[in-house]
């Protein structure tokens, strides 16, 4: 690499995803050579002992597990109420949740232990931060408020410097300042919906299982904590989602208790509830000039499923592959054509799930009589042939 530049890469996100590529490469033999900057003006801390799980989690497939084993930040998650799930139970409003036909995904079938872990965000965050520190990256808590994207280097400039490099990566988030600065087009499309989170106590216990129930106004999920509680995402329309979290906790209890048909009993909030829109985005492409994109700077999807940040990990894992086999080939890193294989390869893997996602919520939200029973029918034939419901469970658990 150019002597002239600061660093070979600097990755502007410190979240999830940010900070597990630059953990990633900071581990790999063939990257580990690279000097590494990341870049977040608000540095993620882990929790303090003691501290209230946060409202943030996500379920974490087993390729993010594997990614977060192999740079040595599994066992810091793990060791802060990493729930592992064994079973997902998928039903629609119209049915009952026990009937015959709800969908049940075991990872029993699969010869898994589990489907997955339910992890708090920001202890994500910190511990990938934290290994990629120890690794040798770079650090700078600094707002990046500009950038030159140039044919033979990149200048980004923060809060008082300017640093030079041959590769940029936004892991900035949705709105993506540096998308924006790349010239990168394309607008999210919003769903008519927004997301209700918070923390539930339950009358009868989770039994390590994920459950979502199909309301015509969008999907309710409860995902198991490792202290017994769940963790709710509601996804509903935005005046409803408004209308919730004004509720006094006994409505509230009485709404969500109702709206998951009673499955785990009583339900009780123990947290402040939270709500947010959702929207679906793709981004044309995801390489400028020595500029990638990497997580939700590039594509956001609807939450039913789960597969956002997992997603963004299945791109940091293709980005290192590909700048691994870009530097033992003799290639810039930055290099419109190595970006490009990897910019055409994600891309079109992420529109397939995009695509996939909305068109379950599109099937789910119709109140049309004749498509309602359609998708019951479905959910029990899927249950009942075997090779297709192993399908389903193998692409859940993220290769």
């Amino acid at each position: 690499m150019s002597a002239r530049r600061d660093f070979d890469v600097v990755i502007a996100g410190g979240g999830m995803v940010g900070a597990s590529l630059a953990a990633l490469l900071a581990t790999r033999p063939a990257t580990r050579g690279l000097r590494i900057a990341l870049v977040d003006p608000k540095p993620v801390f882990p929790p303090l002992a003691g501290e209230p799980l946060d409202l943030r989690v996500s379920a974490l497939s087993h390729a993010g597990r594997r990614l977060c084993e192999e740079v040595g930040a599994w066992p810091h998650i793990a060791a802060r109420h990493a729930a592992a799930y064994e079973r997902m139970i998928v039903w629609d409003a119209a049915s009952p949740p026990t009937g015959p036909d709800t969908l049940v995904f075991d990872a029993a079938e699969v010869g898994e232990p589990d489907l997955g872990h339910i992890v708090e965000n920001r202890s994500v965050a910190a511990a990938l931060g934290d290994r990629a520190r120890a690794l040798g990256v770079t650090m700078m808590s600094a707002p990046l408020t500009g950038a030159t994207l140039g044919a033979d280097r990149a200048q980004v400039e923060l809060a008082g410097r300017s640093l030079t490099t041959g590769l940029v990566v936004a892991a900035d988030g949705a709105d993506s300042p540096l998308r924006q600065l790349a010239g990168i087009a394309g607008e999210p499309v919003p769903y008519p919906q927004a997301a209700v989170v918070c923390h539930l106590a339950t009358e009868q216990p989770h039994g390590g299982a994920a459950r979502q129930r199909f309301l015509s106004t969008g999907p309710l999920a409860l995902l198991p904590l490792a202290d017994g509680r769940v963790s709710l995402v509601w996804s509903t329309t935005p005046d409803e989602a408004a209308s919730l979290v004004a509720l006094d906790d006994a409505a509230f209890a009485a709404a969500v208790t109702a709206a998951s048909a009673g499955v785990l009993g009583a339900l009780r909030p123990t947290t402040p509830r939270m709500h947010f829109p959702l929207r679906r985005f793709n981004a044309p492409t995801y390489a400028a000039t020595r500029l990638v994109l990497v997580g939700d700077a590039a594509h956001t999807v609807h939450p039913l499923a789960g597969q956002g940040v997992n997603q963004g990990f299945l791109d940091v894992l293709a980005l290192a592959d590909e700048l691994g086999r870009a530097l033992a080939a003799g290639e810039d890193i930055g290099d419109p054509l190595v970006l490009g294989r990897y910019a055409r390869a994600r891309r079109a893997a992420n529109a397939l799930m995009g695509t996939a996602l909305d068109g379950v919520w599109r099937l789910f939200t119709n109140d049309s009589a004749i498509v309602g029973t359609g998708r019951r029918l479905g959910l029990g034939v899927v249950n009942r042939l075997g090779p297709l419901k192993r399908l389903f469970v193998e692409r859940a658990l993220g290769g």
